[in-house]
């Protein structure tokens, strides 16, 4: 028998799914659809917290989403330690359909379901975290599919920004701004993005939200210092069509956990 946590999940996954639109079922053998991604932070109040968290990830949660054709699934955590880290897990999926379909392929795979049982069922005097939050993201055009760095220049440093714009039109331009010009010189620069998306449901919105990486905090700043002398850059931040598209921004520098793939 499927939970029923599954089953509600599916519901509302199914009402999302309905309400964007219904993509083509061959979107992952299609190269111009863009991705989906899941981004969802786990707050927690104890480093046992986050070890069951990365541990549920790492042995339960990642290979069954793998085997639901769904890789690579990032797992991170704040780069500075503390009891109160959060962990962040980035999940791409290649349709809206494929992301509304996975609360019941969960629900019905038994190994997962097995690896998951202590985790799922955590009681209220010793939780597996507090609480999560969850955002729903559509890749941007100029960078439709998730990136990963190659093994040899595998990074250390990720570094997680959402920007904020004061309207849904202001935020179109600002993506809009990404694409002409801002994500082609962040590669040139070395900042190895790994995805672009805009937020579709989530809690700060309208939003963009986006990861870049390096191979170690030195380098990162270096890359993001070429990146603000760049001249396709200092165009675009003079041009007075991308005026005020932005009211705040919030950053996070992450590390990997043993449970990403990413």
């Amino acid at each position: 028998m499927i939970p029923r946590f599954f089953l509600q999940s599916a519901v509302v996954l199914a009402a999302v799914f309905a309400v964007i639109g219904n993509p083509s079922r061959t979107a992952a053998a299609d190269s111009g659809k863009p991705q989906y991604y899941e981004l969802r932070v786990y707050t927690t109040q104890s480093e046992a917290q986050q070890k069951r968290v990365n541990d549920y990830w790492q042995n339960a949660a990642v290979p069954a989403y793998n085997r639901m054709g769904i890789q690579p699934v990032g797992v991170f955590t704040e780069m500075q330690d503390s009891a109160t880290n959060k962990i962040y897990v980035l999940i791409p999926c290649d349709s809206l359909e494929i992301f509304a379909t996975i609360p019941a392929k969960l629900g019905a795979d038994a190994a997962y379901q097995q690896a998951a049982t202590e985790f799922l069922s955590a009681p209220k005097s010793n939780p597996a975290y507090e609480h999560f939050e969850s955002s729903l993201l559509v890749a941007f055009d100029g960078m439709k599919h998730i990136a990963v760095p190659p093994p040899e220049k595998k990074p250390n440093v990720f570094e997680l920004r959402t920007y904020l714009s004061p309207s849904e039109s202001k935020g179109l331009n600002k993506i809009q701004m990404f694409e002409s010009g801002e994500i082609t010189t962040m590669k040139e620069v070395g900042l190895a993005p790994i995805f672009y998306g805009r937020t579709v449901v989530g809690p700060h919105m309208p939003s963009l939200v986006y990861m870049t990486s390096g191979e170690n905090m030195d380098e990162h700043k270096k890359h993001w210092q070429g990146f603000s002398s760049a001249p396709v850059w200092k165009n675009l931040q003079a041009d007075p069509q991308y005026k005020d598209n932005m009211t705040g921004m919030i950053r996070i520098l992450l590390k990997r956990t043993s449970a990403s793939q990413i």
